[in-house]
């Protein structure tokens, strides 16, 4: 490998930026945290939009994703995806769901096939951060706000000038041709 094809695989970063460790203890041990992330998974691929905590929505997006693009690539007749899917998802219908109705709207997606939004805190006490994990192209209302009515944005600002200019230049126009 030269020494152009190693500087695309090193972070131009000149500070290290280390991972934030997880609280993710649970009372079973492993096997207790990967069946909340099974469940989790099972979950958002179930109802397509979840509420949870931050730590584990984190974590258990990454396994959704990994699951969704394994699907696309080598489909249901490759055993190891099956394996894969079988594993994640708790509920086997949801198999069928993954297959025919997730691959077929995230086939052509170029963009990541889930989203997470931070929730607001309920009550001023409370430590762990909620959000919302939500699979993209999914039938609820959007959450994310419209702010393309803001008028104070730029656009909006240089659209409502052009807007005042035109109509200036058509009642100047408007008064020449009366004169």
């Amino acid at each position: 490998m030269n020494q152009a094809d190693v500087t695309k695989l090193m972070s131009q970063l000149r500070i290290a930026v280390r991972p934030n460790k997880r609280n993710l203890r649970n009372p079973d041990g492993p096997e207790g945290r990967l069946l909340k992330l099974r469940k989790t998974v099972t979950a958002l691929v179930k109802h397509e939009r979840i509420e949870l905590f931050y730590n584990r929505a984190d974590e258990a997006r990454g396994y959704a994703e990994l699951l969704i693009s394994n699907a696309i690539r080598y489909g249901d007749r490759h055993k190891a995806t099956m394996e894969l899917a079988d594993y994640w998802l708790l509920e086997k219908q949801l198999v069928h769901k993954l297959f025919k109705v997730l691959v077929p709207r995230y086939e052509n997606h170029n963009l990541s096939y889930t989203r997470m939004y931070k929730a607001p805190r309920d009550y001023p006490g409370i430590y762990y951060r909620q959000s919302v994990l939500e699979l993209r192209g999914n039938p609820y209302p959007t959450l994310a706000t419209d702010h393309s009515q803001n008028r104070n944005l730029l656009h909006n600002v240089l659209l409502d000038e052009a807007r005042k200019e035109f109509r200036r230049n058509k009642l100047a126009d408007l008064v020449n041709s009366s004169q």
